[in-house]
């Protein structure tokens, strides 16, 4: 049986799948998780933070200071250490700051990032657009839903395509200190250990996930956008 040896510890590469296949399944369902939560509260935030600026549907300068501080701080901060940072915090809520509970770290810093994304996205909406739908009768939160979101759609799901691809990176950081996952085989047994096989296994397992994700969004980014559809039918 081949193994590769640098340090004298190593696992033999016909044992490496099923030591990454828990490890990946746990770092997907991290991942979907703090996606379902950055996706409930991104979007709607995103909105409001938008419309709450110069020239939104409720503009509120008071308001939308102070929020779009948050934001960006929330943005800023190097994962690593915001997820320290908020250790009490990951405490409070899920009583433990080791495992499952870095997706508490991972939603804040995720719903940070794709608030700015919705933001930036329903920007790029026709003004035009908004003055049909106000001229129609249309409520604040059915201009937003019905003419501002769907408008932005494309921009929308293009930037939640890198928001998952960054989360993946995150859960990686998080499982150096304890949450489990790919990131947590890589310092056991890329870093403790120098186990070479692993390390380049589970790089080809994260290269193909990201790819695929990547892929799978433009796909669905394309097919939402009305001008790239006419081109793909024609």
């Amino acid at each position: 049986m081949s193994t590769i040896n640098l340090a004298g510890i190593t696992v033999p590469l016909d044992e490496i799948p099923d030591l990454l296949l828990p490890a990946f399944v746990d770092t997907v369902l991290m991942v979907s998780i703090v996606m379902v939560v950055v996706l409930v509260v991104g979007v709607p935030l995103g909105a409001l933070v938008h419309n709450l600026a110069a020239g939104g549907l409720f503009e509120n300068r008071a308001l939308h200071t102070p929020l779009s501080w948050i934001i960006s701080i929330g943005r800023s901060l190097p994962f690593l250490v915001l997820m320290t940072a908020i250790i009490p915090f990951t405490r409070l809520v899920t009583g433990t700051n080791i495992g499952i509970a870095a997706v508490v770290p991972m939603s804040i810093a995720g719903i940070a990032f794709f608030t700015r994304i919705v933001e930036n996205s329903l920007r790029s909406v026709p003004a035009s657009t908004i003055d049909v739908a106000r001229a129609s009768g249309g409520s604040n939160a059915q201009i937003i839903w019905k003419a501002q979101v769907p408008e932005a759609l494309p921009n929308i799901v293009g930037g939640l395509t890198i928001n998952t691809i960054a989360m993946i990176e995150y859960s990686t950081i998080a499982g150096t200190i304890g949450a489990g996952g790919l990131g947590y085989v890589a310092v056991t047994y890329g870093y403790q250990r120098f186990d070479q096989g692993v390390m380049v296994a589970m790089i080809i397992v994260l290269v193909i996930t990201v790819a695929l994700i990547q892929l799978a969004g433009d796909a669905l980014a394309r097919s939402l956008n009305p001008v790239t559809s006419k081109r793909v039918n024609h």
